[in-house]
Order: structure tokens, then sequence, then C-alpha cells
């Protein structure tokens, strides 16, 4: 297990009307993070584009493509030239019409590590999504990377605890959580489910939110990324809840062996007594 302090960061922004000015954008917020020492970085859910998943609309189709692709391996370049993790979330074409909401894991020397597929997706007024995805397929990897061992959950899977604990169970030090979500609809739990995820499954959590309202619908992406540590504390402040926003936090990830030591919540699970949970 990787210890010590390691310096990460999450973006927030709004949408800038096309896919090139996206991704130059957030080559822009990764210079930056950079520039102030971060060795990970996670972008917001879909980052390169906006949320289609408002409407449905086979058109949006055409952001999709291959991960790993062209804007993968121009933020591998990136991430080896900055010497930093990056976390990648992409709406991604396995092929024709087999489509995933994906991110990709690079490592600081660029190296592409894998992918997480959303696993679960909702279909309700405004989040539109099962038009564009299918559930993913690849389990809950944790990814070995050259700030500790990274896992991602994305957006409305954070609503079901069995992931959260098998990203845990796999040896996740650091969870990344790309979200865009609307004002009003789960503000109020957004600053209650990823904290009490984080302290249940003990490790750091990165919750990432796109903000403002975008041409496609009435949705309200309310920003407010944080990171939380496994006792269920923000790290630093709050990010903004209208305004775009790079946040860098140091993590210290020693926190994890304390907090392991104190609560034996691993130890103490009870696998054989949840068979009911998963009875056909």
């Amino acid at each position: 297990m990787t210890t010590g302090v390691v310096r990460a960061a999450l973006v927030q922004t709004t949408w800038t009307g096309d896919k090139e000015s996206m991704i130059k954008a957030h080559e822009d917020y990764a210079r930056e993070a950079a520039a102030q020492g971060a060795k990970v970085i996670c972008f917001q859910e879909l980052f390169y584009g906006p949320y289609f998943c408002q409407v449905q609309d086979a058109a949006y189709y055409e952001y999709a493509e291959s991960v790993p692709g062209p804007t993968t391996e121009r933020f591998q370049a990136l991430a080896a030239e900055l010497g930093m993790v990056m976390i990648l979330p992409m709406y991604e074409q396995e092929q024709p019409g087999v489509l995933y909401n994906t991110a990709a894991v690079v490592d600081a020397d660029g190296k592409y590590l894998g992918k997480y597929r959303k696993n679960h997706i909702p279909q309700v007024k405004g989040f539109w999504e099962k038009f564009y995805f299918r559930p993913g397929n690849l389990g809950y990897p944790v990814f070995d990377t050259a700030v500790g061992r990274v896992g991602v959950y994305i957006c409305y899977d954070r609503h079901f605890p069995e992931g959260w604990r098998a990203l845990g169970l796999n040896g996740a030090q650091i969870v990344f959580n790309p979200s865009a979500t609307s004002r009003g609809l789960s503000s109020y739990l957004w600053q209650l489910e990823q904290p009490a995820s984080a302290v249940a499954n003990e490790y750091f959590i990165g919750a990432i939110n796109r903000v403002g309202v975008e041409e496609l619908g009435d949705n309200d992406f309310y920003g407010q990324t944080y990171f939380v540590d496994p006792e269920g504390r923000f790290v630093g402040e709050v990010a903004d809840t209208h305004h775009p926003e790079l946040i860098v936090r140091d993590l210290d990830l020693s926190l994890l062996g304390t907090v392991r030591d104190r609560w034996q919540f691993f130890r103490d699970r009870r696998p054989d007594s949840y068979d009911g949970l998963v009875a056909p």
C-alpha cells in the first residue's frame, strides 16, 4: 500500500460548445494542476462533451470513440510530459452500436492502464442514459498507479453500495467519482453519500460534478466538487456551486492505515450472511 502525501486535482467546468475546445480547456487545467504540484487528476463525466443524456438523439453517438483511442492517446502524451496520473471519463464505442460510459486510467509515464465502464445506468427525465450506454461489463477494477491504487465509480453508480465495497475489497486507496448531477435532484445527497461511502470503505474519494445549464435541457449542474477522507471529512473547501474550478488537495494516504486499524470494517464483514441479497 502506498503511503505518504499525494497531491491530487479535480476539475469542474462548463460546456464550451465543441469537443476540441473542451479538450484544450482540460489540457490547460492539467497543466495548471501540474504547476501546483498535482500528481493525479480526474475530469468530470463525459468530459469533452455536453451532458447529452438530457435528450434522446442518435446524433450524439458521434461523440463516442474507441478507448484507448485518439483522445486517450492525446492525454497519454500529456500525462508523460507532466508526470501525472490521469482519469479520463469518455464516451466509448467498442464497436458500432456497442457503447459505454467509460473512464480511461493513464499512469504518470503515459502508459494506458485500463478502463472502468459505468455499471449502473439510469433512465429518467433529464438522464436518458440507457439510450446511449450499455451497462458496464468489466467489474470494479483497481489500477496500480504512480500515486497508489486507484479505482473509478461513475455518477449514478454512487447510489449503489456494492460497487464502493468491491473497490475497497480490491484494494483501492483513492476512488474517483466523475458525475453530472442536477441542482434540486440530488444536491442534498451529494454531500452525504460519498463521505459515508468513504467511511464505510476506508479510502479517499474524489467527487466531481460539472457546472452550469447547457442548451440541451434544464439540468442545472451545481458543482460542489470535493475530496473526502476515510474519516468522512472534506479535504479543504468544497468547490463553487456555479463556476468552473480546479481544486488541488493533499491526501495523506497514511491515514488509511490508521483508520483501518481503528475500524475493522473489512475484517468484520459477514459475506456468509449476505446470500439473500443476490438470490434470484
